[in-house]
């Protein structure tokens, strides 16, 4: 008891730990919202990666129209 008044860190035996229904459904709703921002942070990397790459799509166009490359840079 010493220690666990001295903030120091501690080992929490299984039998010390009751889940209980709302325990498991806050556990879950924080795996369920984990899951989520997950899978919006991938959209919004992809959203980026695919505007990146069409704007360079763009200027490879745009550089090959004008030709300022010479006419074997880009075929």
């Amino acid at each position: 008891m010493a220690d666990i008044m001295k903030n120091e860190p501690h080992i929490v035996r299984v039998k010390d730990f009751r889940i209980d229904a709302d325990y498991a459904a806050w556990l879950s709703e924080i795996k369920r919202r984990y899951h989520s921002a997950q899978i919006k942070a991938a959209v919004k990397v992809n959203v980026e990666k695919l505007a990146f790459n069409w704007s360079v799509g763009r200027d490879l166009v745009m550089r090959k129209a004008e030709e300022t490359w010479g006419s074997g840079v880009v075929e």
